[in-house]
């Protein structure tokens, strides 16, 4: 009965010890609360910018309309090959002078970006196969040459040769030299890389036979 008495009557008392432990915890969780909030308003920012570059990746790209050659019936080769060149539907704007087409034989490979200079861009919407589309584009260099078929609003210039929704270019690159064999039945594989987006893809088998000098539909 006594020593019941006793432990109701005794009272705790909180020292120092006790008091810096609680602080500490304090402490220790205005920290942890500081380091979430941080990292959750970071994460934030990440996924909101990867969210949106995805999107870009998925919805943009370029789609390609037709692939020619200019045929030299004398060499038994295709001498200029032209890509007609739009945005895939819902894609973003994009800057072609960051493009790179790639191009193969099945033996070598080339790659090509655009030159950035008047020589290799032609604002003239008139007939597709005068001027640069064919003639002009430097055989030495590895570079393509744009030519604009359609863009109303007038995003597409030399300096900044951009194209969007509803543009039509017509890319072309010399192979006067011989960099690439297109003899008759020759698999011909490539891509058309743009700076974000899906590429445009190239794949075709050059004709049984070059008999008409011109203009021959590879693609």
């Amino acid at each position: 009965m006594k020593i019941t008495e006793f432990m109701k009557s005794k009272k705790g008392a909180s020292g120092i010890g006790t008091l810096i432990v609680f602080i500490a915890m304090v402490l220790v969780a205005a920290v942890a609360a500081s380091v979430l909030i941080n990292t959750s308003g970071y994460l934030q920012q990440k996924a909101a910018t990867t969210g949106k570059e995805s999107t870009e990746q998925v919805a943009s790209g370029l789609q390609i309309i037709q692939v020619m050659g200019k045929v030299n019936v004398a060499a038994d080769d295709i001498e200029y090959i032209t890509l007609i060149v739009t945005p895939n539907a819902g894609s973003g704007s994009i800057d072609l002078s960051k493009a790179t087409l790639m191009l193969t034989d099945g033996n070598k490979k080339i790659v090509k970006k655009y030159a950035a200079d008047e020589d290799a861009f032609d604002s003239d919407k008139g007939s597709l196969f005068t001027g640069l589309s064919w003639t002009n584009i430097d055989t030495s260099a590895t570079e393509f040459g744009i030519k604009e078929i359609q863009d109303a609003d007038n995003s597409c210039a030399a300096a900044t040769p951009v194209i969007n929704k509803g543009d039509v270019v017509a890319i072309t690159i010399s192979n006067v030299g011989g960099e690439l064999t297109f003899d008759q039945r020759t698999s011909v594989s490539g891509t058309f890389e743009p700076e974000f987006g899906a590429p445009g893809v190239i794949s075709f088998t050059t004709p049984a036979t070059y008999l008409t000098q011109g203009v021959v539909e590879l693609q």
